[in-house]
Order: C-alpha cells, then sequence, then structure tokens
C-alpha cells in the first residue's frame, strides 16, 4: 500500500549572513539586524524563538507520517493503553476518567473479524472479558467498548488486548481509547493509540 509522507521540504531555503557593516546597524526598532531567510524567493526576519518553534514543527511532520500510513494484514493482537485514572499536583491527587475503547475497521472493501478484546490492570490482572463470541465489522465500521467513570479498578497503567482478523489481506484497523473527564471544572480529554504487539492468536 504506497505511503504518503507528511514532510516539510526545507528546499529552496538559504539562511541569510549579515555582512560585517550590517551587524554594526540598527534595524527600524534600534535593535540589532536580524538574521534572515530566504523562502520562495521572499526574505524573512527570524527571531530565535521562531527558529526553534520551526524546528518543533518540522521534526514532528517529518515523524508524522508513521500514523497515516497503514500496513496491510490478515490479523493482529493489539495493546492498547488505558488510564482509569491520572494523577496531578504534589499530592498525586487522583482524576478519575471514563474510557471508550474504539475500533474501527478502516479498510474501504472487506469485513474484519474482531475475537478478542481483554481488559487488564495495572498488574496485568485480568479484569474481563469483552467478547464471548466472536463479531463482525464491515468496510468502515466501528465499535466501541466503554469503561464507566465510576470504575475504578484498571488503574493508571490498565490496557486493553484486541484481537481481530481477516480471510485476507486487509488494511489495519484503527484501534485506540478515548480518555474523557469534565469534573473539577477541568475539561480534560485525550487519546492513546493501540499497538500492535504480534499476530492474531485466540
Amino acid at each position: 500500500m504506497a505511503c504518503k509522507q507528511s514532510t516539510f521540504c526545507f528546499e529552496n531555503i538559504q539562511t541569510w549572513k549579515p555582512t560585517e557593516w550590517e551587524r554594526t546597524q540598527p534595524d527600524r526598532k534600534g535593535m540589532m539586524m536580524q538574521p534572515h531567510i530566504k523562502l520562495m524567493g521572499r526574505t524573512f526576519k527570524l527571531r530565535s524563538w521562531l527558529v526553534l518553534w520551526l524546528l518543533v514543527v518540522w521534526l514532528m511532520a517529518s515523524g508524522s507520517h508513521a500514523d497515516t500510513c497503514s500496513e496491510l494484514s490478515k490479523g493482529q493482537t493489539v495493546y492498547v493503553p488505558v488510564y482509569s485514572h491520572i494523577y496531578t499536583g504534589d499530592r498525586e491527587q487522583p482524576i478519575y476518567l471514563s474510557v471508550t475503547l474504539s475500533i474501527r475497521n478502516t479498510d474501504p472493501n472487506h469485513a474484519i473479524s474482531i475475537f478478542r478484546v481483554d481488559y487488564y490492570d495495572s498488574n496485568g490482572q485480568l479484569i474481563k472479558n469483552y467478547l464471548k463470541t466472536p463479531i463482525t465489522l464491515t468496510p468502515l465500521a466501528t465499535t466501541r467498548y466503554v469503561i464507566k467513570e465510576s470504575d475504578k479498578v484498571g488503574g493508571s497503567g490498565a490496557n486493553f488486548i484486541v484481537g481481530w482478523k481477516a480471510d485476507r489481506q486487509v488494511v489495519s484497523p484503527l484501534i485506540e481509547t478515548v480518555m474523557i473527564s469534565t469534573r473539577y471544572t477541568l475539561g480534560i480529554s485525550f487519546t492513546s493509540r493501540g499497538w500492535v504487539i504480534g499476530p492474531a492468536s485466540p
């Protein structure tokens, strides 16, 4: 499957270096002249914090292409991090979260079978088997499993183990958890992406 990389191209960028005379000349604001870059025929003034910010953006963009590419597979076992609560402050005050496990069949043409959705706590002990029999996700279909905010058993190191398979090579599903809380006048939400740990193994 062809994947397009999301990268920032620095071609045609030339760093401006001031001459000795220019180093001693103040700019319009009475400050020493700042470094510039030439981009697509235009000259831009840069400050150190902006250079650092551009570098961070470029690094994030160049590394993000892995998330936009999905391999073909006939089945996988996926580890998905779960945070039933997180901690805040010097006293490690817990904030309890509701959790939604989302399993999305991203293949537009073929169905997949979900045969395992197991929930484990921070100590690696099995809490619950969510599936008694396999379910089928048709092309582009999604299923979800919810852990209530009042369910504190899992802990901050909990996880789901999800198993899926198909009868042919398909686009791997997108499996992630969404954690959210609106208590304590706070609006907290974040996601955690699944990590493939092996082939499908019932």
